[in-house]
């Protein structure tokens, strides 16, 4: 399905230039949104997974990781720039609480098992890595980098944004600006036209942009690696902010959302990233994955 030429030949019609329908298109990307019920199941949230024969239960030594999620490949919507595998299936392991004290990663784990191997229904080495089974849908929603998106009151981040005079932003925030007042003039326009054709607001998503905290903490593991081997000047503690943004600017195309589950609060979430790459070589064990705790 031509998606992207829908949304072009719809965004035309309210008399929007193609040049700059291509400039927008450029930042959109389309995830899959995950909800219990509705449509026919593409996956499933909890229960017990189907595990290669002879393969052990995820564990993290003698920590045994909940399943969090397994989607079937081959029943979710295909998406363009989005290399998931054609089919088999995709299961996320992870134990929240010690994940989110712990950044080594060793508490959650991505399997792959492809279509044709011999599996069997794993046996839960214990109650409390078994949750609910509930079967869910697929519907796709249309995604923004944060620095696209509408702001409303509970984002920070955008009354920021509108807060700061032009001389104090940096220069790497005026050069945004300018981009979408010179570029994007009918921004609102093509922003509504989006979330009309695919609203998002699933409690779980599959693809589009990596969480923003998880993408800065990249940023700054990498900006600090770089200035320590050597590969950079050292950065200027006034500097760090504007070069942290750039690296994070450049790092969303580099990488994209596995999974991601919404913000709730007094709960636990989790987001698993992955470079292009790496997903589309189906090396799903090089994901990422980061637990927060949303508190009130």
């Amino acid at each position: 399905m031509d998606r992207q030429g829908g949304f072009r030949r719809a965004a035309l019609e309210l008399g929007i230039p193609g040049d700059e329908i291509s400039r927008f298109s450029r930042h959109l990307r389309l995830s899959i949104g995950l909800s219990v019920g509705g449509g026919s199941p593409v996956g499933r949230f909890g229960g017990l997974p189907r595990l290669p024969v002879g393969m052990k239960w995820p564990s993290a030594g003698d920590v045994p990781l909940p399943l969090l999620l397994s989607v079937d490949c081959g029943a979710l919507p295909r998406v363009d720039g989005f290399d998931l595998p054609a089919d088999g299936t995709l299961l996320f392991f992870v134990h929240q609480e010690m994940d989110h004290e712990d950044d080594s990663g060793r508490y959650a784990r991505v399997v792959y098992v492809p279509d044709g191997t011999e599996t069997v229904v794993a046996e839960a080495p214990g109650s409390t890595c078994v949750r609910e089974r509930l079967d869910v849908s697929a519907e796709l929603g249309a995604e923004l980098p944060l620095w696209l998106q509408e702001g409303d009151e509970d984002e920070d981040w955008h009354e920021f944004w509108e807060d700061l005079d032009w001389e104090d932003m940096s220069p790497f925030q005026q050069q945004l600006v300018r981009y979408m007042e010179r570029d994007l003039p009918h921004l609102d326009e093509l922003r509504a036209l989006a979330h009309d054709l695919w609203p998002s607001g699933a409690g779980v998503t599959i693809g589009g942009y990596a969480d923003d905290e998880v993408i800065n903490s990249i940023a700054e593991q990498t900006l600090a690696g770089r200035e320590k081997a050597g590969e950079i000047p050292a950065i200027p503690v006034a500097r760090w902010s504007s070069h942290l943004e750039k690296e994070k600017h450049r790092l969303t195309s580099e990488w994209i959302s596995l999974v991601g589950e919404a913000r709730v609060y007094e709960e636990y979430r989790t987001s698993f990233v992955i470079r292009h790459d790496d997903l589309a070589a189906t090396r799903v064990d090089k994901a990422l994955a980061v637990t927060h705790f949303e508190a009130p």
